[in-house]
């Protein structure tokens, strides 16, 4: 089952219990335990651990290649001839190695580009979307994903998968530009609907599993591992 993503707290507490009630109707022996565990992984990416205000908060980004064409000298660029799930790209070997910079981004600017890649395709190919279909049916196409440019951002593909549920919630049907007000209630929102599932989690004692415990977890394992390779060098 596909669980709804929503970007607005009001959306995701109202459909909470119908979604609730769709979990059971497809998987049998399970509970809500399982359903909370999967809308904390759907979440999670999105959040960080505030060490200085001791809670949750919102970063919707990812780490994304910004290449570059063709070769020159750089510091702090590293050469890839692949930008494809580090499996080789024989269209790509056969021209000038292209160069990349790691950078990061907002999911909006994320998604724009996304959108700007689908009309792009739209535009290059002289086609438009078919009677019943729209944007979001283009979201994965594996050719309009992979295309690329003289200059522009490299997309993994598989990290790319990771994005769906949010692209499919935050893209429009239609049109050329994604909704920034839209984006600034996810941003709010997305703290509120961690801390609903957290609770939730707390009432049937799966402490280990809530947003909150993993995330801090997590980010005290990296300022430990942050502190040993500090110490190593010094």
């Amino acid at each position: 089952m596909e669980l709804p993503f929503y970007l607005s707290f009001k959306e995701f507490e109202n459909n909470y219990y119908n979604n609730l009630e769709s979990w059971f109707e497809h998987y049998h022996n399970t509970s809500e335990t399982d359903f909370l565990k999967s809308l904390s992984e759907l979440y999670k990416p999105y959040l960080y651990y505030n060490f200085a205000n001791e809670k949750i908060q919102a970063d919707a980004s990812i780490q994304i290649k910004d290449c570059f064409f063709p070769y020159y000298e750089k510091i702090g660029i590293s050469f890839c001839t692949s930008c494809e799930d580090g499996k080789p790209n024989k269209r790509l070997q056969n021209r000038m190695n292209h160069i990349f910079e790691w950078k990061t981004i907002t999911m909006m600017e994320y998604a724009q580009y996304i959108l700007d890649k689908i009309n792009k395709y739209f535009q290059k190919t002289k086609t438009s979307p078919k009677d019943n279909e729209s944007i979001l049916d283009y979201i994965n196409h594996y050719e309009i994903i992979n295309s690329k440019e003289k200059t522009g951002y490299c997309i993994n593909y598989s990290q790319h998968q990771t994005t769906i549920p949010f692209l499919k919630a935050y893209l429009p049907y239609y049109g050329q530009t994604v909704d920034i007000s839209v984006y600034r209630n996810f941003i709010f929102s997305v703290g509120q609907i961690a801390d609903f599932i957290d609770q939730k989690l707390k009432s049937v004692q799966a402490f280990e599993h809530c947003i909150c415990t993993q995330l801090k977890s997590e980010a005290k394992f990296k300022l430990q591992m942050n502190h040993q390779f500090l110490t190593m060098c010094n």
